[in-house]
């Protein structure tokens, strides 16, 4: 087998490549006529050529720094000598949409229909709560499913406590009491809970009477609350959680899959412990196959507001209106704002783990991110936790944080996720399964247990982007129609369920 060549340039105005593995200090880049000065981390970013400090040093095409000193052709470019800049973009709303065509064939998967028309690609129980001080009461619900099973109910997937580490001491009218309702509601309503119970403490801020009379949830045989107060104390509570449970369980268990089209997918775009390959192969391959998706009259969300900084620009070129791109930067303006009241700063971003996966701004990380989204249009913009509706592909204002952010998708109603990761991130969700992507082989090699997929040959060059696609777009089908996913057999996501606080907690 022919080994690949060293390094990997993706765009001709580019002035680095990427090292496709270790590169030794020494060895001579033909097709780029340098040598290199010194070894190189596999991931790594070279100099092609001589860079004056201050000048701007771009990949993907598109400026991600700017020098901090002077650097040789051969150099190794990273923190060192890379740092962020001001520069100005070019929003040009909607000057790039390009409709993609429809597809010639209507793909389907096995789903679930709801009684009201939308489709689920899970069946569980769920368990709120309106605040931390009932999350033991809710653990203890689902531990006495856990401990009796489900035999008798063969099509239910479980019955999940998602408890939330907040729910009081902030205002009523607060930004966070409002996402914090405006999340529940999501998970309330979600397509994959045939059923909910919503369990507080009684005397919390986030009052679940509240919560029902604002969001519109009506009370009914397959949504219930109670408050630990009212019903005399916690074994009372379990008690009562499970009788009602058990009221459901029947209910619960009268469905059957059925084939139904891809239009139905509402699919989370997401990566977590990325690296300089997630944007060369497992973010563009998942762009393809959101563009496949938009395709078959889907919806794919991209998010994480904080991870596409300095690149929205490449996003409101896509905006099928002027009114969808000034959504995208009223959300842009509002982290700016965010980080002056906050003492904080964007370019924060990149973990140590980015950084030592090869990443070194915000925006190199952000360009490789946006490759989730695909190619197509963007046609509407929410905000967190708000209900997705909109076909096509959209953007959620999220955090950057894996697990928060995945929380407004789900409540925004995605009903499926893909998760790529060059680092190995470990992360599932309920009631929405997580599909895995690893984005090298050597991640996938070391930790395949926790990957669904594997995008490595596409960085290696042994592999397209299309050819990848292909393979993950069948994955995703299967999933769709039930296949669990390695995160669902070691039964991530009930700690995973991390709604945004963004006030001072009081």
């Amino acid at each position: 087998m022919n080994t690949p060549y060293p390094v990997i340039k993706i765009n001709s105005n580019d002035d680095v490549v990427v090292a496709r593995f270790g590169v030794a200090k020494g060895t001579w880049l033909p097709h780029e006529n340098i040598t290199v000065n010194m070894d190189i981390t596999a991931g790594h970013k070279i100099a092609l050529h001589d860079i004056a400090a201050g000048d701007a040093i771009k990949r993907y095409g598109q400026i991600i720094g700017f020098a901090s000193q002077s650097i040789k052709a051969g150099d190794h470019i990273h923190t060192h000598n890379l740092s962020m800049g001001d520069f100005s973009r070019d929003y040009a709303f909607g000057e790039d949409t390009l409709d993609l065509p429809k597809a010639r064939t209507i793909d389907k998967f096995m789903g679930i229909r709801r009684a009201d028309g939308r489709v689920a690609t899970r069946n569980f129980i769920g368990i709120l709560t309106s605040v931390n001080c009932s999350a033991t009461v809710a653990r203890a619900i689902e531990d006495h499913y856990k401990k009796t099973g489900l035999e008798n109910f063969p099509n239910v997937d479980g019955v999940v406590a998602l408890p939330q580490n907040f729910g009081c001491a902030y205002g009523f009218d607060s930004e966070t009491m409002v996402v914090m309702r405006r999340t529940l509601s999501g998970y309330a309503r979600h397509a994959n809970f045939a059923g909910v119970v919503i369990i507080g403490l009684g005397c919390e801020s986030n009052q679940i009477k509240d919560l029902l009379q604002i969001e519109g949830l009506e009370e009914g045989k397959m949504l219930h609350s109670m408050n630990i107060q009212d019903m005399g104390g916690t074994q009372k509570t379990i008690d009562k959680g499970i009788a009602v449970i058990n009221g459901m369980l029947r209910e619960a268990n009268n469905v059957a899959r059925e084939p139904v089209p891809v239009s139905e997918i509402i699919l989370a775009l997401e990566c977590g412990g990325s690296d300089s390959y997630s944007g060369i192969s497992g973010n563009p391959v998942l762009g393809y196959v959101a563009d496949k998706i938009v395709q078959q009259g889907g919806t794919a969300i991209l998010s994480e507001t904080s991870e596409i900084y300095g690149a929205e620009h490449l996003l409101t070129r896509r905006a099928v209106t002027v009114d969808v791109g000034k959504k995208l930067i009223a959300r842009i303006k509002w982290w700016e704002d965010y980080c002056v009241r906050t003492h904080s700063e964007m370019n924060n971003n990149p973990s140590a783990g980015n950084k030592a996966g090869g990443l070194t701004t915000v925006l190199e990380k952000s360009l490789g991110g946006i490759a989730k989204g695909g190619t197509s249009n963007l046609v509407d913009v929410y905000e967190y936790a708000e209900p997705v509706t909109a076909k096509g592909l959209v953007f959620m204002d999220t955090p950057g944080y894996d697990p928060m952010a995945v929380t407004g998708q789900i409540a925004g109603g995605a009903n499926l996720l893909c998760f790529t990761t060059g680092r190995g991130s470990a992360f599932g969700s309920k009631p929405t399964p997580s599909l895995k992507i690893a984005t090298n082989n050597v991640l996938w090699e070391r930790q395949q247990e926790d990957m669904d997929m594997n995008c490595g040959d596409v960085a290696d060059g042994k592999e397209t982007v299309e050819q990848a696609g292909e393979r993950l777009y069948a994955q995703v089908l299967e999933m769709a129609s039930g296949q669990k996913t390695k995160s669902e057999k070691f039964g991530y996501g009930g700690l995973e369920f991390v709604p945004w606080t963004m006030n001072a907690i009081m």
